[in-house]
């Protein structure tokens, strides 16, 4: 006798996993608002690492596509991202405050994308905590565009912190909304 898989019970386990992120997230974004220099040091060789993992990508995709053409340009890629993240790497504290001034940018895109996606998931339950987190995002970066360069030392670790928290937040109350909402259905 085979049994089929039940879908509510995969869609369960689901939210389990996103309930555990969720918290997981709020945790480490305490932990770097507890700790903004560290929090910041860590980002800026996070990146420095996966700059040179990126460049690393680029050099194994030029050789796998050497009679494709293009190599020259996958190679050139590929230093110019080594060679940031190795500069990241060797420099960390220098590099924050480019690392810093991307985050700016980084969250301004990831602000404006939740304000869309709070609007197309609008009728869903908890779907104002989407438009609270874009808010919230927008306004942290305005906030590094304003003390940047002098703040970098410090902001980066801070807002990253503030953003991961709030970030866990919403997606917990949204998770948290839509197992409600399930468990109403089912």
């Amino acid at each position: 006798m085979s049994t089929a898989p039940n879908p509510v019970g995969t869609v369960k386990k689901s939210f389990v996993w996103s309930i555990v992120l969720s918290i997981l997230l709020i945790l480490a974004g305490i932990a770097a608002i507890i700790l903004p220099p560290v929090a910041s040091l860590a980002v800026t060789i996070f990146v420095g690492w996966m700059l040179v993992f990126g460049g690393i990508i680029h050099f194994v995709y030029a050789w796998r596509t050497r009679h494709a053409g293009g190599v020259l340009w996958e190679v050139l890629i590929g230093v110019v991202y080594v060679a940031a993240g190795a500069y990241l790497l060797w420099n960390p504290i220098v590099g924050l405050a480019a690392v810093t001034l991307a985050l700016a940018l980084y969250l301004l895109f990831e602000g404006l994308l939740e304000f869309v996606l709070s609007y197309e998931l609008r009728p869903a339950p908890g779907s104002g905590w989407l438009l609270f987190d874009g808010i919230i995002t927008l306004i942290l970066a305005l906030l590094i565009w304003r003390i940047w360069p002098i703040g970098a030392p410090w902001i980066l670790g801070l807002l990253v912190g503030i953003s991961m928290l709030v970030s866990g937040t919403a997606r917990l109350m949204l998770s948290v909304a839509a197992r409600r909402m399930l468990n109403q259905v089912v």
